[in-house]
């Protein structure tokens, strides 16, 4: 099984709609750590499972549509709590809205908060 990672970092911010949030139903910023994984038991046609900067770009442009904003505004998240659970398969989604990675079959978005916890979501292409 081959892997590719990109990571990149920003800033959002969200509060919870949870009963009982307590600090974290306050609007706060989070320094977020995207780390997105391809993985694929083969490669393509130049040796590679996806192409680093189609994934670079995709990665970037997801993060703009995020950076400094607040997560309880955006279509994406209504309905939702805006947890990091949320946020990882909305982030996935978008990230696969841009990018179509042969011969890469999974993709692991792994979002990090604040250098203290860690979710992800994974899902087959």
């Amino acid at each position: 099984m081959y892997t590719v990672s990109v990571t990149r970092s920003f800033v959002a911010q969200h509060y919870l709609t949870v009963p009982n949030p307590g600090p974290e139903g306050e609007l706060h910023s989070h320094q977020f750590t995207a780390e997105v994984t391809f993985r694929g038991p083969e490669l393509g046609e130049y040796g590679y499972l996806v192409d680093i900067d189609a994934v670079i770009d995709a990665v970037e442009g997801v993060v703009e549509t995020f950076r400094d904003q607040t997560l309880n505004e955006l279509p994406a998240f209504e309905g939702l709590n805006p947890s990091a659970e949320h946020f990882a398969r909305i982030f996935a989604d978008r990230l696969t809205d841009r990018l179509t990675p042969e011969p890469g079959t999974e993709l692991t978005v792994a979002l990090q908060e604040d250098d203290v916890a860690t979710v992800s979501h994974t899902e087959t292409l």
